[in-house]
């Protein structure tokens, strides 16, 4: 993918990994669009310089209307990139998880199934574009502390696969970001020193996105354990390694 010159779409990009997707596309000459729930950080990031909308990815009307906002302020949209998500830790001892489960099915899964339903009519109307999906290193290899997470990027993963089969001939390619364990914050730096520094993560990543042909998958070094932990024979191992963190759930205490 040539980063220079393309007109990007992030929803959910108003902080974390996706707002710095939006600052090296953007620093490297593409157009980029934000999109976000939060009105207070969409506007502090138009200050900023950026074109920004208003999205919900839970509500097919609010994908809808920002749908056609971008389309109309520009029509040469040849990217999206579907960054929204939410990761919630679930006791499945306890029934009250389901709502949280619901609303990880309906961000995470839905979510991205909306985006892409509304904008591939118009890259296939282009015969060219790009959709990046973003799924996680716990698609591959699950973190039992967040069942539903894991469930549902795998189901993002699967999804993306049939998307590049359904989509061959269009022009349109499809492309998945798989972040390992990412510390977009001080505190979860703190919590995770394992976890990849946000810059050094989103360089890593912007490099891989640049070969040509653009990856089908952008793996970067440190979700490679995820990746291939069934080729390589580690999955039973790390999961149970993984397992240690239930011990804070509540029924565990």
């Amino acid at each position: 993918m040539d980063i220079t010159n393309r007109t990007v779409f992030i929803a959910g990009a108003t902080s974390g990994i996706g707002l710095e997707l939006a600052r090296r596309f953007a620093a490297a000459g593409s157009a980029v669009i934000v999109g976000g729930r939060r009105t207070d950080l969409l506007d502090r990031l138009a200050a900023e310089g950026f074109a920004t909308v208003p999205i919900d990815v839970t509500d097919q009307e609010s994908v809808g209307r920002a749908r056609d906002t971008i389309l109309r302020g520009h029509p040469g949209l040849d990217t999206i990139v579907t960054m929204s998500g939410v990761g919630i830790p679930e006791d499945l001892r306890d029934p009250a998880h389901f709502s949280a489960a619901q609303e990880t099915v309906d961000t995470n899964l839905l979510g991205t199934i909306r985006v892409i339903d509304a904008f591939t009519p118009h890259l296939i109307e282009r015969g060219a574009g790009t959709v990046v999906t973003v799924t996680s290193g716990i698609g591959f290899l699950p973190f039992p502390l967040m069942p539903t997470y894991a469930a549902s990027k795998a189901a993002v993963h699967a999804y993306s696969e049939a998307l590049r089969a359904q989509l061959e001939g269009t022009g349109v390619e499809v492309s998945e970001l798989v972040p390992p364990a990412v510390a977009t914050t001080p505190e979860q730096a703190r919590l995770n020193p394992r976890a990849l520094k946000l810059d050094e993560f989103v360089t890593e990543a912007m490099d891989l996105l640049q070969a040509d042909p653009t990856p089908r998958e952008i793996l970067v070094k440190g979700v490679l354990m995820h990746r291939w932990a069934e080729r390589d024979g580690t999955y039973d191992e790390l999961v149970a390694q993984r397992s240690q963190a239930l011990a804070m759930l509540p029924s565990r205490q």
